[in-house]
């Protein structure tokens, strides 16, 4: 019966099935372990958005650093150990 009730369901009603579970779920998370941090959460201050932005870019030119090193290293260190060290490639 369950089969034929979902077959003659209009389009609407599935739309409208759908758009109920959604809002139940935006509605869980006022109750659920995220409410507090999204109740506590507000607009930064001119001050910490700069200190953040100023965090994040000093972050990203050290991780570029680190990998711009890596890269050096294994174009000009990994193939002179490989060959002349190890001897492999001769």
């Amino acid at each position: 019966m369950s089969g034929e009730n979902a077959e003659k369901r209009s389009f609407e009603d599935k739309v409208q099935d759908r758009q109920d579970w959604i809002e139940s779920q935006f509605r869980r998370i006022s109750r659920g372990s995220w409410a507090r941090i999204i109740r506590m959460a507000r607009k930064p201050t001119p001050q910490e958005f700069k200190q953040t932005c100023i965090i994040c870019g000093i972050g990203m030119f050290v991780l570029g650093g680190i990998g711009f090193a890596m890269l050096v290293l294994m174009d000009n260190f990994l193939p002179w150990l490989l060959q002349d060290v190890i001897g492999i490639g001769n």
